[in-house]
């Protein structure tokens, strides 16, 4: 179900490498899954896996493939977390975005591909939002975004349902930046944000002592939904 691959990175930079989770029968529609700062590990594989079982055709890309290919991170090891920081620090968003058009591009080939969603964590999440204001994208799906609040200017933008959760005891993204989402998303026709209380950043993660498995059986199954709707 499940295998590596490589596709063609936009204005010929070469080839990004990433995780390709296929379904066994027909094909919905196809789901960019964008890791959080800890690489393609085992915890995306397995979100990949999920959703090719949903029956949608999903590609998790190597989001540090300039810097750090291939790396695959454990958030539970001190260590790992700290080399975590210094890639997401060397990481360029703008650049992400062409990756994420790069990865459009390689499942819109696919044959029977109509739509295009995107599910981001972490950094994930704020490329869900950036690909929502600034790419073609059919649906996108937000967990616990970092620094979207730094972005609002661009809401006006976005013409494709966005979908953002929001755990409301993130350390990450603290009450005034949520604050300042709300305020500037609440609004939005085409943006559902959703809060979970007390519940801190990487709530949903496949594994490891971040999860909270109430929270993250509500925001995946909304997250399905929300795919169904919008992708089929």
């Amino acid at each position: 179900m499940g295998e590596q691959i490589t596709f063609a990175a936009l204005n010929d930079e070469g080839e990004i490498p990433g995780y390709l989770a296929t379904p066994e029968g027909p094909i919905r529609a196809a789901i960019i899954v964008v890791p959080e700062i800890f690489g393609v590990n085992p915890g995306i594989r397995h979100k990949c896996k999920a959703w090719a079982g949903l029956g949608y055709l999903a590609l998790a890309p190597d989001i540090f493939w300039r810097f750090a290919p291939g790396v695959q991170l454990d958030p539970d090891v001190p260590e790992q977390m700290q080399e975590a920081f210094g890639y997401f620090g060397q990481y360029d968003p703008d650049k992400g975005i062409q990756d994420i058009e790069a990865a459009m591009r390689f499942l819109r080939n696919y044959e029977g591909i109509d739509k295009v969603g995107l599910v981001g964590f972490c950094l994930g999440g704020r490329m869900a939002y950036m690909a929502a204001t600034r790419t073609g994208i059919d649906a996108a799906v937000g967990y616990y975004g970092a620094m979207i609040d730094q972005m609002l200017d661009e809401a006006e933008s976005i013409t494709s349902p966005l979908l953002l959760h929001i755990p409301t005891a993130d350390h990450f993204v603290g009450p005034d930046a949520q604050a300042a989402i709300h305020a500037g998303l609440d609004p939005h026709p085409k943006v559902t944000l959703h809060d979970y209380v007390g519940l801190d950043h990487g709530f949903a993660a496949e594994t490891g002592s971040r999860r909270n498995e109430e929270g993250a059986s509500l925001a995946d199954q909304r997250t399905r939904d929300f795919f169904a709707q919008y992708l089929g």
